[in-house]
């Protein structure tokens, strides 16, 4: 597949901001199958607006997490068997994994490859956090689209179209047209 190209500076419909959402947990894929770990955001949060702008596909931008005042407390999953501790942030690092705008690459869509029967919004935030952040709140700033929602034939080639996607976003968000937006979450 041909990607399409990434204009050297965001040009509209972008920047897409979505403030104050929260992270929820999902079926736990991203980490366990994949080995890459996905913030995931609730598709009823992103306001309708940005919804109509931001099609399926992978896109990418900067995004906020923000430690959340609620007790903790256990969740289970959205395949209904595995309990999850929703932490709220607690644990993560201000300046350093809270609080601090960071890198990152968003799929919206079906999921094609794994099935899914809802919509989903998964963020890959570029950074390694030290644990699980689920119940945080999480600020983004869409500021470009790398590519449309594909259905793969294997696990290896969805996990090599997402190191693809997430070199696109590294390459992007190193621009200086680009690092001006991280103001937004700011």
């Amino acid at each position: 597949m041909s990607r399409p190209q990434i204009p050297e500076v965001p040009v509209a419909p972008y920047p897409v901001v979505v403030p104050n959402t929260r992270v929820v947990a999902g079926f736990g894929r991203g980490s366990s199958s994949i080995g890459i770990p996905t913030a995931n955001v609730p598709v009823e949060d992103i306001p309708a607006e940005a919804l109509r702008i931001l099609d399926t596909g992978v896109y990418f931008g900067w995004c906020k997490v923000l430690r959340a005042d609620e007790p903790a407390h256990t969740e289970l999953r959205k395949d209904g068997t595995t309990e999850v501790e929703f932490s709220n942030g607690e644990g993560l690092v201000q300046g350093q994994d809270a609080d601090v705008v960071l890198p990152m690459v968003m799929s919206i869509g079906w999921n094609p490859f794994f099935k899914n029967k809802e919509k989903a919004a998964e963020l890959h935030i570029l950074h390694k956090f030290p644990k699980n952040f689920y119940g945080a709140k999480i600020s983004f700033v869409v500021l470009g689209y790398v590519r449309p929602e594909l259905s793969y034939t294997t696990l290896e080639a969805l996990i090599e179209d997402i190191n693809l996607d997430i070199a696109s976003a590294k390459e992007y968000l190193a621009k200086d047209a680009y690092v001006e937006y991280k103001h937004v979450l700011n």
